[in-house]
């Protein structure tokens, strides 16, 4: 029982000058400062790397989809209701602006151009009598008032006369050439390529008639990626970007930044970027999926392994090793390359030493 007892008590001092040991060793932290001291087994754990610049070039790659630019396609669509009467296009060929698409024929169009010929004749008159009235004025015959109505008529037939020209010409309606009866000609309203031809002689179409002719010039195209939140800051409309489909996975496309979006996506936290890209060969089709690729310009950054950055609710920061194995905690602003390093924007600079590894014995242990 004796040794037992006495066993005991060596236990308990063994395990009491080793607990005063470890507490010993542990760092003395004071505000923004941690000291370690000379013999601590936490220095062996620590280790260290001095700062300095090198080149880097980022890349960052997303998905887009092709689009048609929308000032180089058109919809078009029968303006009235009608029978199509003639078609002047195939599926594939090559139109330019205002050339013939199809014709339809309409009560509406009919209307249209019997107004004219009537407003027209209604101008006429109207003009004719403004001028007798203007003689009988002149040779003291007429008076004041009449000529006064017939510059007021005239005036108003001769607006209503320019509206109805208006409206002709808004469906490229030559109303010099006008025939009464005659079809109405849609024409295109762009140049470019029909991409689809629904065009059936003899159909009928209604008011709200989806359109039957699509048209565009896709020797350009729209890339629209997205790219994530964190990302916009690295990219610039300045720099190069590679397009990659997927049916032509050899051949990279070069495309420019037109457009970088003001509006943040709070589902996907990402922004559109609108890249055009020459498409001469007409590889890239709208809809398709393709691999963007923003190549950044060679930059002299500082990179820092991951392991040397630490996170708390006030931001990031990092251990900067002093003389007297003080280790001085300082704010950073960095940016994730990759799962292995970061670039750090700004505080700390070349030339400084800082941890890469082991920081976490740094970190006040409660």
């Amino acid at each position: 029982m004796k040794y037992l007892f006495t066993a005991l008590i060596v236990l308990l001092w063994s395990c009491s000058e080793s607990k005063k040991e470890q507490q010993d060793n542990l760092p003395v932290i004071k505000g923004d400062t941690t000291i370690v001291k000379d013999g601590s087994p936490i220095l062996e754990k620590i280790k260290t790397s001095t700062v300095k610049k090198e080149p880097f070039k980022k890349n960052i790659s997303t998905f887009g989809i092709v689009q048609a630019i929308p000032t180089q396609y058109a919809e078009i669509a029968s303006p009235f209701p009608g029978r199509i009467t003639k078609s002047f296009v195939r599926l594939g060929q090559h139109v330019k602006k205002d050339d013939p698409v199809f014709a339809i024929s309409s009560p509406d169009i009919f209307e249209a151009e019997k107004m004219y010929y009537q407003v027209k004749q209604e101008l006429m008159l109207a003009e004719k009598n403004l001028k007798r009235q203007k003689d009988l004025y002149k040779n003291g015959v007429g008076i004041q008032k009449d000529l006064e109505e017939a510059e007021v008529n005239y005036e108003v037939t001769k607006r209503d006369y320019e509206n109805v020209i208006a409206s002709l010409k808004v469906y490229k309606v030559d109303p010099e050439n006008l025939i009464l009866g005659q079809p109405l000609v849609v024409r295109s309203p762009i140049e470019g390529d029909i991409v689809e031809n629904k065009i059936v002689l003899g159909q009928y179409l209604k008011e709200d008639a989806e359109p039957v002719v699509k048209v565009a010039e896709l020797t350009k195209v729209w890339i629209v990626g997205q790219v994530k939140e964190k990302d916009i800051h690295a990219i610039h409309k300045s720099e190069d970007i590679e397009i990659t489909a997927a049916s032509v996975s050899k051949e990279k496309f070069k495309g420019k930044i037109y457009y970088i979006s003001d509006l943040l996506d709070e589902d996907t936290r990402s922004v559109q970027v609108f890249i055009e890209c020459d498409n001469q060969d007409h590889v890239l089709k709208p809809g398709m999926y393709v691999s963007v690729d923003f190549i950044d310009n060679l930059d002299q950054v500082i990179l820092v392994p991951s392991t040397s950055i630490f996170q708390d609710k006030d931001g990031s920061y990092v251990f900067v090793a002093e003389d007297g194995n003080r280790f001085i905690r300082r704010e950073v602003d960095a940016t994730g390359v990759n799962d292995h390093m970061m670039i750090v924007n700004s505080g700390i600079t070349p030339g400084e030493k800082i941890v890469v590894n082991g920081g976490f014995f740094l970190l006040e242990q409660n």
